[in-house]
């Protein structure tokens, strides 16, 4: 398989695992559990509060973010990486996502950034963990 495909396959799984964190935090400390997904709609749609708006628009969004960044995660990390390679690789697209783009979008900036961080950690793991599957 090329890295491409290895690239957008890790992204897609990572897509659907990565929330799990923040999800989790906001559930526990009896915040809405849906505020990460509105806030990735908001990169669509900064002008819209219509929940059901936000949440239709954070789909695509979220998806290709996952993907793309799947896809620089293919090429950047080492055949068959480790989790740890990957969890650090998200940290680092966590400063990207969340120190600088994020910092332009209200309610990005408004979400707790440690429940945001371990969904940026797991998303690496999860891109690593795949990437290393597929590779082998």
């Amino acid at each position: 398989m090329s890295r491409t495909h290895d690239g957008l396959a890790a992204g897609a799984v990572a897509a659907i695992v990565s929330g799990l964190p923040s999800t989790v935090h906001a559930l526990a400390a009896g915040r809405d559990p849906l505020e990460a997904t509105l806030a990735a709609g908001s990169i669509l749609l900064p002008n819209e509060t219509r929940r059901l708006h936000l949440f239709l628009a954070a789909a695509p969004v979220h998806l290709s973010i996952s993907l793309g960044w799947g896809l620089v995660l293919a090429r950047v990390l080492p055949r068959r990486p480790s989790v740890a390679s990957g969890a650090a690789a998200g940290l680092a697209i966590a400063a990207l996502d969340l120190g600088v783009i994020g910092r332009r979008f209200p309610r990005i900036r408004a979400l707790p950034l440690v429940p945001q961080l371990a969904d940026h950690i797991v998303f690496g793991a999860t891109v690593a963990a795949v990437l290393a599957r597929r590779q082998a």
